[in-house]
C-alpha cells in the first residue's frame, strides 16, 4: 500500500463508510491519517454519493462537516403534519375547543403545495400553542460539530386561515444550553390574516447561524387562534413544520 499514488489511494478509502475512514482507516499510520483528516478525500466521497454544491472552502474540516451534515440532514420535527394526532408535542395549550386534526384542503380552505403533506393543525377561537424541543446530540449532531462548526438551523413553518374567518399565528424558536438557557431565539411578530382571504398556504422560515458555542437543544413553538372568537375550529391551519441542521 505504500507504494500506491496517494490518489489512488484516496479512491480506495473513498470507498468505504465514513466511520471505517474515522474510527479504524485514520489510526493505520500517518499518510492514512492526514488522508482522512485532508479536504480530497473528503470532496471525492462528497461527489461520488452526489452531494453536490458545496459552498465550502478547500479545508478538511468544512468539507468533511459538510459531507456529513448532507447525510445527516432531516426534518427534525416529528410528526408535523398531524399524521399522528398530537403525538410528539409537548406543552400543548388548547385554548378554546382545542387543537384539532384536519384533512386537506378542509373546508373553505385550499391544498397544500406538497402532494405529499393530506392533514393539518386547526386551532380554535382562544389562543392555541404546541411545541417541541429537540435534543441535537440524541439526533447525531455532536458538541464539537455544533460548537464548531455551528452548522446553519434552519426552521420552516406553513400556516393558512380558512375562506370565512379571520385569524392569528405566532411561531417562536429558541436555541437552548444543555441547562435550557436560551442562547438565540427567533420569534416572528403575530400575523393577521383577515376574515376576507384567500387560504392560501404561506412559509415562514427563519436561518440560524454564527449563534456561538452550546447548543443542544432547539425548542420549537407555534399557535394561533380565530379573530372572531366563534365555537369551533375557525382559527389558523399549521403543517408542513419543519427543523434541519444544514452546511
Amino acid at each position: 500500500m505504500e507504494s500506491l499514488p496517494e490518489s489512488l489511494l484516496i479512491r480506495i478509502l473513498a470507498s468505504l463508510p465514513a466511520p471505517d475512514l474515522l474510527l479504524g482507516c485514520r489510526l493505520v499510520c500517518c499518510q492514512w491519517r492526514n488522508l482522512v483528516d485532508g479536504a480530497a478525500l473528503w470532496v471525492l466521497k462528497c461527489q461520488q454519493e452526489g452531494l453536490t454544491g458545496a459552498e465550502a472552502e478547500e479545508d478538511a474540516e468544512n468539507w468533511q462537516n459538510f459531507y456529513f451534515l448532507s447525510k445527516k440532514r432531516k426534518n427534525l420535527i416529528k410528526n408535523p403534519c398531524g399524521e399522528e394526532d398530537l403525538e410528539h408535542w409537548g406543552e400543548v395549550e388548547n385554548g378554546g375547543d382545542g387543537w384539532k386534526i384536519e384533512e386537506l384542503p378542509g373546508d373553505f380552505g385550499k391544498e397544500f403545495p406538497s402532494e405529499e403533506v393530506h392533514k393539518y393543525f386547526v386551532t380554535s377561537y382562544e389562543w392555541c400553542r404546541k411545541a417541541q424541543v429537540i435534543d441535537l446530540r440524541a439526533e447525531g449532531y455532536w458538541e464539537e460539530l455544533m460548537d464548531t462548526a455551528q452548522p446553519k438551523i434552519v426552521v420552516r413553518d406553513w400556516y393558512a386561515g380558512r375562506r370565512d374567518a379571520g385569524c392569528l399565528y405566532q411561531l417562536c424558536v429558541k436555541l437552548l444550553s444543555e441547562n435550557q438557557d436560551v442562547l438565540a431565539e427567533y420569534q416572528s411578530d403575530t400575523v393577521t390574516i383577515p376574515e376576507d382571504n384567500d387560504a392560501s398556504w404561506t412559509e415562514i422560515s427563519h436561518t440560524f447561524c454564527s449563534y456561538g458555542p452550546g447548543v443542544r437543544f432547539v425548542r420549537f413553538e407555534h399557535g394561533g387562534q380565530d379573530t372572531l372568537f366563534w365555537k369551533g375550529w375557525y382559527g389558523v391551519r399549521v403543517t408542513g413544520s419543519s427543523v434541519t441542521v444544514e452546511p
